[in-house]
């Protein structure tokens, strides 16, 4: 499958989702909002239970989970998070060298990685989030309207 035949699965998979505009960005954001954070092994679970319990559209929320959070992007991410997340903190630069080869210096220096990266993260969502909304309506809005067409006057 080409780069081609990929978007245009995508548009069509977009265009086809039921629901108002407004319900479909609402998806679209609770997805966004769960791929940028640093939650990588759990995307899809985490999208699948949330949309369950805020009822939304699965398929919508999946879209923008992965518009998102995808191989390209995920490096950007996570390097982001982890540095605004070590601003917010007021940590210092973490040179990631294990004092001891243990299983406690191991899980330390993990929290010192874990704690600004989920931080930074969850920042990130947030930022992330109100743009798509708004971007995702205005998209779906004019993608319907071209799709429609024009109705013949009544004699």
């Amino acid at each position: 499958m080409t780069i081609r035949d990929r978007i245009n699965d995508f548009y069509n998979r977009f265009l086809s989702l039921n629901g108002k505009p407004e319900e479909i960005a609402r998806a679209v954001t609770l997805g966004v909002f769960i791929g940028v954070t640093p939650t990588i092994p759990l995307h899809t679970a985490l999208v699948m239970v949330s949309c369950l319990i805020f009822r939304q559209n699965i398929t919508a929320a999946m879209l923008g989970a992965t518009i998102i959070s995808n191989p390209l992007t995920i490096p950007f991410l996570y390097l982001a998070a982890y540095e605004l997340g070590v601003l917010v903190l007021g940590l210092g630069a973490n040179p990631f060298v294990l004092a001891d080869y243990d299983i406690r210096s191991i899980l330390e220096i993990g929290w010192h990685i874990l704690s600004p990266l989920m931080v930074g993260g969850v920042i990130l969502a947030f930022l992330f989030t109100v743009p798509s909304y708004f971007i995702t309506c205005h998209f779906i809005t004019k993608m319907r309207n071209r799709n429609v067409e024009p109705s013949e006057p009544a004699p």
